[in-house]
């Protein structure tokens, strides 16, 4: 235990005032974001109303203001109503919730899914691609759009799959391996023009992502129904997050035990998170031009320095799609392992990933890349698989400086040198 409090004491001594470690270039912000300081103090405002939301008594009622009112600030940030939020655990359990929820509730309406379909892209989030498979799994047929060789979901792409059946889609916001942004309000006027064509309903669901710190992200003018959103990916406190869901959505829970969240979500609600979760939204919504802006000149810089000093390496830059995320190189580097690069990039004080944490020591491919390979026309590019097993990201953040990117790009220069020397 005494080792265990002095590690911690000399870890807050190399922290310091920032949010890493002193002397190391943090660029894996689509993996993990620190908490902000403000979102931080929103939490400690709140601490002392420590009753069960749920209780009659005092304490109780406290703590549910504390919730209504992160509830009601969210629900105004996303342009929606306030009972069209639900807070859960974060993107994961809302993408889940979203999707198999939605299966569920037509399971009790007496459809069988075998008749059913579903619609999704090969890209999307393991959360995401994981219930798609458990659908398939339990009868129903699932359509996975094609994508251009740069990631993209083109509008007529998505009109050829769609069926009489259809009852959902879901299309990520914003890919966070190579950053690329789907056009979803293009989307939802497909999905919208084939409902009234079938006299049919047909949900549509996005994962957000980290596209709210780039993004607006006022629900009704993206077009969409339920929208999945992670605290964590924005800055707040990881271990919870929101759905947005439209009024008229109809959806089943996953937990039983309570009748919380609209008696979609058992368990009892943490009036502390949900404060620090919806500052950091909050903060991100009112940032969201001023640091895209910023950010992209961090990237221009960031690929100038590639260019220069890796030009004879053969690298391929995979996020290089019209409309990306700004915060998120993703190259491949042929020969040699992207793992040892990443472990050799840490050991030199540089954190980097190869690509989503939810993947990081499965398949050594990555999955998204892997697609971008053989989505587009024969004449798109470049199509070698080695793309797919070779691939770092590097994901900036509201910390990055230039000089963090001078650091990195010299460091993977002279570290990429070495495993050719070998």
């Amino acid at each position: 235990m005494e080792n265990s409090i002095e590690f911690f004491r000399a870890l807050l001594g190399k922290l310091g005032n920032s949010t890493r470690l002193r002397g190391r270039v943090y660029l894996d912000y689509a993996g993990s974001a620190p908490i902000r300081i403000e979102a931080r103090r929103a939490m400690r405002r709140v601490e002392a109303f420590f009753g069960n939301p749920g209780a009659l008594h005092t304490e109780g009622t406290q703590a549910k203001t504390v919730l209504d009112e992160a509830r009601g600030t969210i629900a105004h940030t996303l342009g929606c109503k306030a009972r069209e939020v639900l807070f859960l655990s974060g993107a994961t359990e809302a993408n889940n919730l979203a999707i198999i929820g939605v299966a569920r509730a037509l399971e009790q309406k007496g459809i069988s899914l075998a008749g059913t379909h579903w619609v999704t892209t090969p890209i999307e989030h393991p959360s995401v691609l994981a219930c798609f498979s458990e659908l398939e799994k339990r009868g129903a047929r699932v359509s996975y759009v094609p994508i251009t060789a740069e990631g993209g979901v083109r509008p007529d792409a998505l009109k050829e799959v769609l069926k009489r059946e259809t009852v959902c889609v879901s299309i990520g916001w914003a890919n966070s391996e190579v950053g690329v942004v789907q056009p979803l309000r293009a989307l939802a006027r497909v999905i919208r023009a084939h409902e009234s064509v079938h006299a049919t309903r047909v949900v549509f669901h996005s994962d957000a992502g980290q596209a709210p710190l780039y993004r607006s992200a006022q629900v009704h003018g993206l077009g969409i129904d339920m929208l999945s959103l992670d605290s964590g990916k924005l800055y707040g406190p990881r271990g919870t997050g929101a759905l947005f869901v439209k009024t008229g959505v109809a959806l089943a829970p996953l937990l039983f035990g309570g009748l919380q969240e609209r008696g979609l979500r058992a368990g009892t609600e943490v009036p502390t998170l949900a404060a620090g979760f919806n500052e950091a939204l909050l903060l991100a919504q009112r940032e969201h031009v001023r640091e895209e802006k910023r950010t992209v000149r961090l990237r221009a810089h960031f690929y100038r320095l590639l260019d220069e000093t890796l030009s004879n390496s053969g690298y391929v830059n995979n996020a290089n799609a019209h409309d990306t995320l700004p915060h998120i190189i993703n190259i491949s580097i042929p020969h040699g392992s992207s793992e040892y690069a990443v472990l050799a990039l840490d050991h030199r004080g540089v954190a980097a990933a190869t690509k989503s944490a939810c993947r990081e020591g499965e398949d050594s491919r990555s999955h998204v890349v892997a697609a971008l390979g053989v989505a587009g026309p024969a004449d798109s590019g470049d199509t070698a698989p080695w793309r797919s097993e070779h691939t770092l990201r590097f994901s900036m953040g509201r910390e990055t400086t230039r000089a963090d990117i001078d650091t990195a790009v010299r460091i993977l220069a002279e570290v990429i040198a070495l495993r050719k020397g070998d």
